[in-house]
């Protein structure tokens, strides 16, 4: 599998990163160990997680998907073959959140003992914190840096002035700068993206590992109707966002790009587009099963031509498309 530079960091990863926010939360250990293996079995070498994962899971408290990772790079022996991401920043428990330097360095060294390695790949800033300035953050990950307990940094739920802003304060202040954004970015959630992010990290070279790529499943087609939102709480939470004619316009676009090449699944077509954007180093998705994974390795794999490309702009566009003139 072809590998991809993320920003200038130096590090190569693969067109696709498995987002951990899975492990100890639908999917339990056991499980979790066959599909990281997996993963990189299929040529794969990104792993994306953070130390909030995941908080939101009645008597979790944070470091469970960061947990189970650590234990399977110390069973497998396969960690000099991961790029291992993890974030900082949102609330972890009392006084524990942001972007301070105390902050910072304490929860690098809970992050490190979970993960039961001695460095991170890419430690990104889960949210922008205003209240610590910028050379104050980053400066604690150049201490981190220096020590090799980090190889790059990255930004996370940045808007594009403030990311700039970090870039400037890194440049005229000779700190490490963010080399990687985490957008939300999929082919209904285009607009933020496209409109202000996508150009300032194309102008400066900052890799783009966007998340929700497959619009929390709903452009994988399983939610097509009120009735298929209803079979699950997912669904449910999706409908409101996606399910109206825009949206349905999308999964009938995907629908056929799908038919046209060769019994592709939806899902590996909206993740195709994303791959074959020239600003996108590697969309984040989530499986909980082996068949699941085998579908990302396939979508990694499919070319889309450019006729399909433009179909699926159009058919996403945040207006609906205007009808061709009638012919003379």
């Amino acid at each position: 599998m072809q590998l991809k530079p993320l920003g200038r960091s130096g590090l190569q990863v693969s067109p696709l990163a498995f987002g951990g926010n899975v492990f100890g939360w639908t999917v339990d250990e056991a499980a979790s160990f066959r599909l990281l293996d997996a993963w990189l079995d299929a040529g794969f070498n990104f792993i994306d997680t953070a130390d909030v994962y995941s908080t939101w899971v009645p008597g979790h408290v944070g470091g469970e998907s960061e947990t189970i990772i650590g234990k399977w790079l110390r069973a497998s022996g396969k960690r000099d073959r991961v790029v291992l991401a993890t974030k900082v920043g949102k609330p972890m428990g009392e006084g524990r959140k942001g972007l301070s330097p105390r902050y910072i360095r304490e929860a690098v060294e809970a992050s490190l003992k979970r993960l039961q390695t001695d460095r991170i790949d890419l430690y990104q800033s889960h949210d922008d914190d205003a209240d610590t300035p910028l050379e104050e953050t980053l400066g604690a990950f150049a201490d981190l840096i220096r020590a090799g307990k980090v190889r790059a940094i990255g930004a996370s739920n940045h808007t594009a002035p403030r990311l700039a802003e970090a870039l400037d304060v890194a440049e005229r202040l000779g700190l490490p700068r963010y080399e990687s954004l985490q957008p939300l970015y999929n082919l209904y959630d285009r607009a933020v993206y496209e409109e202000a992010l996508e150009p300032l990290c194309v102008q400066r070279n900052v890799g783009v590992i966007n998340f929700y790529a497959l619009a929390a499943g709903f452009l994988t087609g399983k939610y097509r109707s009120e009735a298929d939102a209803a079979k699950s709480a997912r669904g449910k939470s999706t409908t409101a966002k996606y399910l109206n004619p825009r949206g349905l316009r999308i999964l009938a676009a995907l629908d056929e790009a799908a038919a046209a090449h060769d019994g592709a699944t939806p899902a590996q077509v909206a993740l195709a587009w994303q791959i074959a954007r020239p600003s996108i180093t590697a969309p984040i998705a989530s499986v909980t099963s082996l068949a699941q994974l085998d579908e990302l390795r396939q979508a990694a794999e499919l070319r889309l031509d450019a006729a399909t490309l433009a179909r699926l702009d159009a058919a996403s566009a945040e207006a609906a498309p205007t009808a061709p003139p009638a012919a003379a």
